[in-house]
């Protein structure tokens, strides 16, 4: 007999209840550890002698029964300590004491960068590891062997890696998208010959641009940078160089400006350039490497590719040590990946952590796992992942094979003079995002390439790990510099390059005969991709590519590759998304059973509501209701939101740093899922590929453009990925309301950071989307580009159009906007016309005769402040005094008097509002 809706409602109150109260005993909150802020004292060089400091932040878990173990977390290269808050209080929350600093040469710490050199930051680390040895609260093993992991990303993965293999001490270690061969990386040779590997001179620009942009010590920039998982960019603020620094190196030591500025002008490195990218490679190190070891590696990655890591688990497991290795769909061109396996890689840092160093749970198994993209998630909205083990590591061979027959003649290809123009593949931090943008703009050069494409396949092949293929050529220099890539083509002819992933290969002693030519065999990029049935594969052997350093001399190869293309294949078991085990485990069975309960009526009623919701709001632009989004950690980005756009109205959300701006905004575009309420577009809740979309356009996360592209040229790149016709796209109007004129035909990397802007606000508006949301558009302008952004934002909204403005200059949204939505500490404190906030003036403006002498009167008078406002106005807070009383003094001073009229400004509203030492915890 089915469950009547009364009993079932009575039995979901009580297993809500009983979930609140299991789940409150579980999740920590934010509370639950105490930091403190201190310098921590090196030698500056291994001689001795002088010091540095180094920033270090501490953190430990308030709630500690005696010692605790210890996390040495460490960050990406121009990161700081800051960069990795996120871990650190993830770390804290199991139990640890965790502490982070920013390494020699990045934001507060002195010194300069040795690219994790043994004698200067991994001695740095092994100061730590005296210090943390010296805290009470901190467990040891013995006197002076603190009980520590140490975990890092990249540049901090690495000297992780390095650490271990100089200091004992060091009990399991997490390295993450990090090197083995520093010299491999930034020259890498994908074929089997002596040659010297071709230079990455895109990454290796960026990063020595980064480093030497790094602010001083006593440069007085914020404390924030990169992520752990990412090098792609420094510390904010101002690059203010100590005195006797050459700006031609920045913050790097001597020895590392050399290599650098050698390499990057004859592409070539030298014996000392050689020794110190050995030096500073964990290769080095590995058969002393005692600490046990996961190693998780990016396959969206063109900085350090998946082969990196397989070398160090060779390494290490060589020496008898435990190693375990995963690979997830993120890294230095795909960021943290998908929600789903940032919640893996976190269970299996946090499961090697806590049997290694805390000596909790069983041994975990030294199995592989491996991930690929599978699609959205009903959720939150994102890429899923699935996941995949197998019960030991195979390399990046694979554990089977699938040999692919390919087509096509020898061909003859064109190295342009210095490289110009040239292919473009990548771009640094970006790699694989890239293939939809640049598909009929850029890519490969026609006359640069040879292409050998394959039949369509009859099955699907799971490709996991490193495609070979051998090729022939010949060259009338005697050598060739080239680019092999491997293309997944539909059956539609649409290409994907495997996360912009290329095979570089010098080649020495060639003649001039392409049937004498010796095959050499090329490896390819290892990746994890799956080839429909019914795609082709298509090898192209490239002459340029912009990501590297090509032969400056123009010469004409011709190129052959032998008939089979050889993927490496695996079939893993399935595994299940570690976020139901990671912390949740609990809350997720009694959810579980909740949702059986209440299934059945949720849908009727999200059914009943939103038929009548659609037609309701039909011709609104934006209605928000009842707006929350909770964190799994418990942190409450949003309590409680509702306000309305309606057609022609520029609305400005305001509030303090963590108010929830910017969580409203990703539920607002799709890019997260609310906790509870909702945000209608025109009645629609916004979804990947929901039709709806082609109304609305945005700006939230900051202009992003190809350099070598003209604004004319990213503005069609980015309409054609919307696969719309691009009649559609209205361009003239959009290019006219933002005013770039002419600029939009110049290339973008020569524009200012005001045209950028307004070409990004150009590309939002393209199709004229009736709603227009935009997040900072005024950031980084002067005055005079703010106030033409401004008339930008009020020409828009016309004929029934919306804009809805996120922004933390008040002066600008009371000029420009004509309704605000003040939002603090996640709730609305007011909202309405921008005239009806202001409300009644406090102060008032004078125009007066004579300035000087007004103020002098004014200034003996009870009123709290007298300040100017242009050449006859002053603006007085008049402290409860009479306006009639200021103005007989100053008829009765012999002064005139023009105008007296209120005077209250947004920002005035706005701090009555909030409280001037309002503040969050940063939006999220």
């Amino acid at each position: 007999m089915p469950l009547s809706r009364r009993r079932v409602l009575a039995a979901t109150a009580v297993l809500v209840i009983l979930a609140g109260l299991v789940v409150g005993a579980v999740l920590p909150g934010r509370d639950a550890w105490t930091t403190s802020d201190q310098p921590v004292t090196v030698p500056e060089a291994p001689s001795g002698g002088a010091t540095i400091d180094l920033d270090t932040r501490f953190y430990l878990p308030r709630d500690r029964a005696g010692k605790v173990p210890a996390v040495l977390l460490a960050h990406g290269f121009g990161g700081t300590k800051n960069s990795v808050r996120d871990d650190a209080e993830s770390l804290v929350e199991r139990g640890y004491a965790v502490l982070t600093w920013t390494a020699r040469g990045f934001g507060r710490s002195g010194g300069q960068i040795h690219l994790d050199s043994p004698d200067y930051e991994v001695r740095d680390a092994q100061r730590l590891l005296d210090w943390l040895a010296r805290r009470p609260e901190v467990e040891t093993d013995a006197a002076g062997d603190p009980r520590v992991g140490v975990v890092g990303g990249s540049y901090g993965g690495a000297l992780a890696l390095l650490l271990a293999g100089q200091d004992t001490r060091v009990d399991a270690i997490v390295p993450l998208i990090t090197w083995n061969d520093l010299g491999r990386s930034f020259l890498p040779q994908s074929a089997g010959t002596d040659a010297v590997g071709v230079f990455k001179k895109g990454w290796a620009g960026l990063f020595f641009g980064n480093g030497a942009a790094s602010p001083a010590a006593t440069g007085g920039s914020p404390d924030e940078g990169a992520g752990s998982g990412s090098d792609a960019g420094a510390a904010a603020g101002p690059a203010v160089l100590p005195p006797g620094i050459n700006p031609a190196c920045g913050r790097f030591a001597a020895d590392v400006c050399a290599a650098y500025l050698s390499m990057a002008t004859t592409g070539q490195p030298d014996a000392a350039a050689l020794a110190l990218l050995r030096e500073s490679s964990p290769q080095a190190v590995l058969g002393k490497i005692k600490a046990p070891t996961l190693l998780v590696q990016g396959a969206v990655d063109t900085l350090f590719p998946l082969s990196e890591a397989d070398a160090n688990a060779r390494g290490i497991a060589a020496a008898g040590t435990p190693v375990r290795v995963a690979w997830f769909t993120g890294g230095h061109d795909g960021g943290l990946g998908p929600q789903t396996d940032q919640d893996r890689t976190k269970f299996l840092t946090v499961q090697w952590l806590d049997h290694y160093v805390k000596g909790e749970g069983e041994a975990p198994p030294t199995s592989f796992t491996y991930s690929r993209v599978a699609g959205f998630s009903a959720l939150d909205r994102g890429l899923v992942t699935n996941g995949y083990s197998v019960d030991a590591y195979p390399g990046i061979s694979g554990t089977g094979r699938t040999d692919i027959a390919l087509a096509g003649p020898a061909q003859p290809i064109a190295n342009p003079p210095n490289g110009n123009p040239g292919g473009l593949s990548s771009l640094p931090g970006v790699g694989g995002r890239l293939s939809t943008l640049l598909a009929g703009v850029a890519g490969d050069i026609p006359g640069q390439y040879a292409t050998f494409a394959s039949k369509p396949v009859t099955q699907a092949v799971d490709v996991v790990g490193a495609p070979t293929v051998r090729l022939r050529a010949a060259s009338p220099t005697g050598e060739a510099t080239l680019f092999v890539k491997l293309y997944d083509v539909d059956p539609k002819g649409a290409e994907t390059l495997s996360a912009g992933l290329v095979a570089p290969v010098r080649l020495t002693g060639l003649g001039r005969d392409i049937a004498a030519a010796r095959p050499v065999t090329v490896t390819l990029p290892a990746i994890v991709r799956r080839i429909e049935t019914g795609n082709s594969l298509r090898v192209v052997v490239a002459a340029s590519d912009q990501g590297y350093l090509t032969p400056p001399a123009p010469a004409t190869y011709t190129v052959a590759v032998e008939p089979t293309l050889t993927l490496p294949t695996m079939v893993g078991t399935p595994i299940s998304n570690p976020q139901v085990i990671w912390r949740y485990v609990l809350a997720g069975l009694i959810a579980a059973i909740v949702l059986g309960l209440v299934v059945v009526l949720l849908i009727r009623r999200r059914r009943a509501r939103r038929a009548p919701t659609v037609a309701e709001f039909a011709e609104t632009p934006l209605v928000v209701r009842d707006l929350r989004k909770e964190y799994g950690d418990g942190f409450v980005a949003v309590e409680e939101i509702s306000f309305t756009v309606e057609r022609g109205q520029v609305v400005g959300l305001l509030g303090p740093n963590g108010a929830g701006k910017t969580t409203t905004l990703r539920v607002l575009m799709g890019l997260t899922m609310p906790t509870r309420g909702e945000a209608l577009v025109f009645g629609n809740p916004l979804v990947p590929g929901s039709p709806i979309l082609s109304r609305v356009g945005a700006l939230v996360e900051g202009p992003g453009f190809l350099p070598h592209l003209t604004g004319e040229e990213n503005l069609r790149a980015y309409w054609r990925a919307t696969g719309r016709p691009w009649a559609d796209a209205r361009f003239d109007e959009a290019v006219e309301i933002a005013g770039l004129g002419d600029s939009i035909h110049r290339r973008t990397k020569n524009y200012s950071h005001g045209m950028r802007q307004r070409l990004a606000i150009a590309q939002a508006m393209l199709g004229l989307p009736e709603l227009l949301v935009l997040d900072e558009p005024t950031d980084g302008l002067d005055p005079p580009q703010i106030a033409e952004m401004r008339r930008v934002l009020k020409r828009y909204a016309t004929d029934g159009r919306a804009v809805l403005v996120s922004s933390h200059l008040l002066a600008e949204v009371e000029q420009t906007c004509t309704h605000a939505v003040v939002v603090n500490k996640g709730r609305i404190v007011a909202s309405g016309p921008v005239d009806e906030i202001v409300g009644d003036s406090p102060s008032v403006q004078i125009e007066v005769t004579d300035v000087a002498e007004a103020s002098r009167v004014l200034a003996g008078l009870n009123v709290t402040s007298v300040l100017p406002d242009g050449a006859t106005g002053l603006i007085v807070d008049m402290n409860g005094t009479p306006r009639a009383e200021v103005v007989a003094s100053l008829v009765k001073a012999g002064i005139g008097v023009d105008r007296v009229v209120p005077r209250r400004r947004l920002e005035d509203a706005f701090l009555a509002l909030v409280g001037e030492n309002s503040r969050g915890s940063g939006d999220r």
